[in-house]
């Protein structure tokens, strides 16, 4: 089996669309969450090798459920997903931990 893959997005379709693309491509996807807080719980429990999160989830920005995330695994590989493109938005999530920006 491919490496384990969580997901985090408050919307359905960009959820459904990226395990498609991610199973057909031979990744397991270990874990799907909505909210910041069901993100960072599944990420304890599932310790995935990735997290694609959203930068605007419900409950919380994305960007500190990468806080708690690496909080909680310093070496958590988290990978910002979102069409808010932003320079300032970009460093902060890096700062915060992320990995990448896509």
């Amino acid at each position: 089996m491919g490496k384990r893959i969580m997901l985090v997005d408050d919307a359905k379709v960009v959820l459904l669309k990226l395990s498609r693309l991610l199973s057909a491509a031979g990744y397991e996807i270990a874990a799907v969450a909505s909210t910041g807080t069901d993100g960072i719980e599944l990420y304890k429990q599932h310790l995935p090798d990735l997290v694609i999160m959203d930068i605007s989830l419900p409950d919380m920005k994305g960007i500190e459920a990468v806080k708690k995330i690496i909080q909680f695994d310093p070496e958590a590989r988290i990978i910002m997903c979102t069409y808010l493109a932003k320079k300032s938005t970009v460093i902060e999530a890096i700062l915060a931990g992320a990995r990448n920006y896509i």
